[in-house]
């Protein structure tokens, strides 16, 4: 397993921050196959979702309804980048005019789209999860973690943690 650290300014689109938007590019190549269910901006995935109308990707739904419509298909991996804590993911659905229920902000939020989109990607396929922790898809669904990055962004403010996974 390796682990780096380096530190670069933050942003709003996590993919556009140097040393991870360099991680990507060794991993997800042209990004055929790949998917992403909180695409944002500047998502290289073939698939993407955002629950905002507004973002530049192919579906606008819950994430867990994106993973309905990937059901078929057999992914060469995943970019996992969802609302990192229960404030965030209250402000996007807010900013949406979605209501916000006790299920949205419990660890369930994340379970309900792990699980489906751990099924469909293919053996030795990879998962790039993006964060506050370095949880990932995890063993318990089958994967195995290559690579950490950790991104520091300076006085109190949290690291950004780059786990990248492969299916077993």
């Amino acid at each position: 397993m390796i682990i780096n650290r380096v530190w670069a300014m933050p942003s709003a689109w996590t993919f556009t921050i140097k040393p991870i938007k360099e991680l990507l590019s060794r991993y997800v190549g042209d990004g055929k196959g790949w998917a992403d269910p909180f695409a944002g901006m500047n998502s290289p995935a073939e698939f993407t979702n955002d629950i905002n109308p507004e973002r530049k990707a192919t579906y606008h739904l819950d994430a867990e309804d994106f993973c309905k419509v990937l059901s078929d298909k057999t992914l060469n991996g995943v970019l996992f980048d969802p609302p990192y804590s229960n404030r965030q993911i209250s402000e996007h659905y807010k900013s949406v005019g979605r209501k916000v229920s006790a299920m949205d902000t419990s660890c369930n939020f994340y379970t309900r789209v792990l699980d489906p989109l751990s099924r469909i990607i293919k053996p030795g396929g990879i998962t790039i999860s993006f964060g506050w922790n370095s949880a990932g898809f995890g063993k318990c669904r089958g994967f195995k973690i290559v690579e950490i990055l950790l991104v520091p962004h300076g006085g109190h403010k949290n690291d950004t943690i780059v786990t990248v996974e492969r299916k077993l």
